[in-house]
C-alpha cells in the first residue's frame, strides 16, 4: 500500500525469504538471496526470477506461477484466481501452474507489488487504490461516486479507458491484466451509526494506503487512518481506530462485523480489484504463453463477477443475523459532500481528462 504518510514496510529481503520458503527450490541462487542485504540483490532478482518462478522440482517443463493476494480463501477474488489458475492449466496442457497465497501469507498488498515490481512474485491481487503510488491514472477510482450505475462502470473498464489504465503501471514493472469486481465501499464503525456526514466527524477511520482514500475522509470531517487490512480487526477491537470502510463480503469474511455493529451503505467508491502480473515474468513467457495468461485472466474476471452478487447478499444476511444494524442513507447527501473533490479532479493533468472522458461514456 502507498501514500506519503505510510506505516513502516518490512525489509524487503524478508518479504523474498517468505518466497523463497514457499518455493519447492534450493539452488545456490535461492541462497544467495536469502544471505545478501536487500538493495543490493534487486537487479539480480529481477533477472533471475524466471529460474525461480519456472520450475517445479525437477520438472523443467512447467513453470509454477506464484500469485499472492491478502484475502480469506472464501472470497470471490480468491476463487476467481484459482479458476484462473484451472484454465491457465487446461489451455497450457498444464505446462503453466498458478500456486496461490491467500489471506496475506507473502505480504501486504504494498509488500507484494514490490515483490513483483521485481520479479521475486509473478503475480497479485491488489485494490485499484493501491496502485496508485505506482500508477497517477489509477487515482480516478478514487473518485466518489464516479461511475453512475454499474453498466456505466462496466463499459469503462471493459473498454478502451479501462485498458489504458491497465497499461499504465509497466514502467514500474508492473502490468494489469483485468478488474476483478470490488462492489462498493461504505463505512462500519464500532459504537456511532452513520446517518449523514455529520456523523462521521471527529471519528478516526482506517482507510488504504491511498492519497485519493485520505482526501476523501478527510471531505467527510473523519481522521484518515491507513492500516494494512491483515491488522486491522485487532486495531478495531483495541480501538486504534472507529470504524474502517469497505464492502460486504471483506466486512463479513474478516470478521469485522464481530466488532463494529454498525454498517452505512452509503457506498461512496466503486473500486475495483486488479491482478497485476511482473513484466519481468511476463517477459519470460512466450507469445502463447502470454495470450494463454490474458485469456484465463478475462475469463476469470467474468467467473468471479458472477460470484460477487452472490456474495454480497450471503454477507449482508449474515452480518444483519449476527446483529449488525445495516443503514441505508441517501447516498446524495454524501454525494454532495465530497463534490468538491471532482472541482479538484479537473485540474490534475492525468486524472482531470480521465474523469471527464469517464463521465462521457455511455453503455
Amino acid at each position: 500500500m502507498v501514500a506519503s504518510s505510510l506505516a513502516p514496510q518490512k525489509p524487503i529481503a524478508t518479504l523474498v525469504s517468505r518466497i523463497l520458503r514457499t518455493s519447492s527450490l534450493s539452488s545456490p541462487v535461492a541462497t544467495s538471496l536469502r544471505d545478501r542485504p536487500s538493495r543490493r540483490w534487486l537487479a539480480p532478482l529481477a533477472l533471475a526470477s524466471a529460474t525461480l518462478l519456472a520450475g517445479c522440482g525437477g520438472q523443467r517443463d512447467i513453470k509454477v506461477i506464484k500469485l499472492a493476494h491478502g484475502l480469506d480463501s472464501q472470497h470471490p477474488v480468491h476463487k476467481g484466481v484459482v479458476f484462473m489458475g484451472q484454465r491457465l492449466a487446461e489451455k497450457s496442457g498444464g505446462t503453466l501452474r498458478v500456486d496461490v497465497y491467500p489471506s496475506g501469507q507473502l505480504g501486504s498488498e504494498r509488500e507484494c507489488i514490490e515483490l513483483v515490481q521485481v520479479g521475486g512474485l509473478a503475480m497479485t491481487k491488489v485494490s485499484a487504490s493501491v496502485l496508485e503510488g505506482f500508477a497517477a491514472e489509477f487515482k480516478v477510482f478514487g473518485l466518489p461516486y464516479l461511475f453512475r450505475d454499474d453498466a456505466h462502470q462496466q463499459a469503462v473498464l471493459n473498454g478502451p479507458i479501462g485498458r489504458e489504465i491497465l497499461a499504465s503501471p509497466q514502467g514500474k514493472f508492473v502490468r494489469g491484466l483485468c478488474y476483478y469486481e470490488a462492489g462498493s465501499r461504505s463505512f462500519y464503525t464500532k459504537n456511532r451509526p452513520i446517518h449523514t456526514p455529520d456523523d462521521l466527524k471527529g471519528l478516526k477511520i482506517r482507510v488504504q494506503e491511498s492519497p485519493m482514500a485520505f482526501a476523501l475522509i478527510r471531505a467527510f470531517g473523519a481522521s484518515a487512518t491507513p492500516i494494512s487490512f491483515g491488522e486491522l480487526y485487532t486495531a478495531l477491537q483495541q480501538g486504534v481506530v472507529d470504524g474502517a470502510e469497505n464492502n460486504p463480503p471483506s466486512f463479513h469474511l474478516a470478521r469485522h462485523y464481530e466488532v463494529c455493529r454498525f454498517y452505512s451503505l452509503n457506498e461512496h467508491t466503486t473500486v475495483p480489484d486488479v491482478v497485476i502480473v511482473s513484466t519481468h515474468f511476463w517477459s519470460s513467457l512466450t507469445p502463447q504463453q502470454q495470450q494463454w495468461l490474458q485469456e484465463a485472466a478475462d475469463e476469470s474476471a467474468v467467473y468471479q463477477r458472477t460470484l460477487w452478487k452472490a456474495a454480497t447478499e450471503e454477507a449482508l444476511a449474515i452480518v444483519e443475523k449476527a446483529g449488525v444494524e445495516i443503514i441505508r442513507p441517501d447516498r446524495a447527501i454524501f454525494a454532495a459532500r465530497v463534490a468538491p473533490l471532482h472541482d479538484e479532479a479537473r485540474k490534475d493533468p492525468v486524472i482531470g481528462p480521465l474523469n471527464q472522458r469517464i463521465a462521457d461514456v455511455r453503455p
